[in-house]
């Protein structure tokens, strides 16, 4: 199934253009509200992605286990697959360089925007933190409740540009998938299990 999503940055917005249904709709805003409010608040971060980046006639997959810290940087410790498992690269603070800790990877870019499978996880935390949201709705998931989230350029139309895809637990409005693509295509999805976040007063949740 081929979507587009990603939006890297862009500004601090968040007009509910389109939730679906009355009372899906209402709840789906609260949720959508909470989410924003918490990603903001969130001081650190840490979870295991699986990705699937799809370069057209190549396709690679990837094991990530990665931390991110508000005032930090964010550590990427590569799972998968083993023949580079162990590999770590840190994005530091407001920059976009990369550090591999002796290994080498293809990480090359899968967009217009530059946007690499290392890239994704910042990529994804600043669209849930400061992203143009442009949809939203709740999905039925085999019997649960996801929120879904559609960030993109305010003026892109849909199927154009960048978007990013994203699905949040109903429950602990964890990120679950999100699917990264450009002009239609998807071209990076991640599977995220085991998301915690630290917030300032409550500690992780």
């Amino acid at each position: 199934m081929r979507k587009r999503l990603c939006a890297l940055m862009m500004t601090l917005i968040l007009p509910l253009t389109a939730c679906g249904g009355a009372g899906e709709e209402n709840e789906a805003e609260t949720l959508l509200q909470q989410a924003r409010s918490r990603y903001l608040e969130m001081t650190a971060c840490q979870g295991h992605m699986d990705m699937t980046a799809d370069y057209g006639q190549r396709v690679y997959t990837y094991g990530v286990d990665f931390s991110w810290e508000k005032e930090g940087e964010t550590l990427l410790t590569i799972t998968a697959p083993e023949n580079v498992a162990g590999a770590v690269a840190r994005i530091a603070r407001g920059e976009t360089a990369m550090e591999y800790d002796g290994v080498m990877l293809e990480t090359g870019p899968l967009d217009a925007a530059g946007l690499s499978p290392i890239d994704a996880v910042p990529a994804i935390l600043t669209c849930l933190r400061e992203g143009f949201l442009a949809e939203c709705v709740l999905e039925d998931w085999d019997g649960e409740t996801r929120l879904h989230l559609i960030n993109r350029d305010p003026n892109a139309e849909p199927g154009t540009g960048t978007e990013t895809d994203l699905w949040l637990d109903r429950e602990s409005l964890a990120i679950v998938r999100a699917e990264l693509s450009d002009g239609g295509f998807t071209v990076l999805r991640c599977d995220c299990a085991g998301f915690v976040m630290t917030l300032p007063e409550s500690g992780e949740t």
